[in-house]
């Protein structure tokens, strides 16, 4: 199985990459007043992402050995990834304000960045890491 590890991977950070540009552009055009973010289409392209994103994460879980988790960055690159989706649903909500909706999208950005610093970093820290070495 570990012979399909370049392609699983591949195909999983594109993912990745992918929807956090839907989501951001998304999110502006929400923020800018637009109707096009919440279209049918565009939520079902965004599912259809994240499906693949998430299934390539689960691939890659079961091929890679255990020992390169043991210090806990999956872990808080999962809670971070809860956040990023929680805060990305509550965005959307029309019953927000303005203001909220844009601090609700900023935190958003930032769990996709630190579950981005985290994959990368292998690390727990993920882009904290140069701060605190």
């Amino acid at each position: 199985m570990m012979t399909f590890y370049p392609d699983i991977k591949l195909v999983h950070v594109a993912a990745a990459m992918t929807s956090g540009t839907l989501f951001a552009l998304r999110a502006l055009g929400l923020l800018a007043g637009m109707r096009w973010p919440r279209a049918a289409l565009v939520r079902y392209t965004s599912y259809t992402i994240d499906t693949v994103l998430l299934t390539g994460a689960m691939m890659l879980l079961t091929i890679l050995p255990a020992g390169l988790f043991a210090n806990g960055w999956l872990v808080a690159k999962i809670v971070f990834v809860v956040a990023y989706v929680g805060l990305g649903i509550a965005a959307f909500r029309p019953s927000w304000s303005l203001g909220a909706r844009a601090g609700l999208v900023t935190a958003a950005l930032l769990c996709f960045l630190q579950v981005y610093g985290i994959a990368r970093a292998h690390d727990p820290w993920g882009w904290l890491l140069w701060l605190v070495s």
